[in-house]
C-alpha cells in the first residue's frame, strides 16, 4: 500500500494506491473521495469522513508551508 499526501498555496494531494492502482483520491475540485476501481470488483475503501479529514490534513499542510517560509526568513 502506497499513500501520498501534500500541498501547495494552490493545489493539493492525497492518495492511496496498492501495486501501482488507484484505490482511493481526494477529488479536492469536486469535493469528494473518489474510488476509481471498477465496479466489478471489492473495494478497498477508505472509511467514512475520509474526504473531510484529508480537508482537514489540506489545511494543516498548508499552514505548515506558511510557518516554514515565515522561518526562512
Amino acid at each position: 500500500r502506497f499513500r501520498i499526501a501534500g500541498c501547495s498555496d494552490s493545489d493539493g494531494e492525497k492518495l492511496y494506491s496498492l501495486d501501482g492502482e488507484e484505490m482511493w483520491y481526494a477529488d479536492f475540485i469536486n469535493k469528494k473521495g473518489v474510488e476509481p476501481q471498477p465496479s466489478f470488483i471489492d473495494h478497498i475503501s477508505l472509511e467514512e469522513g475520509g474526504y473531510e479529514q484529508a480537508v482537514a490534513n489540506q489545511q494543516v499542510c498548508r499552514q505548515n508551508l506558511e510557518n516554514v517560509r515565515k522561518a526562512m526568513k
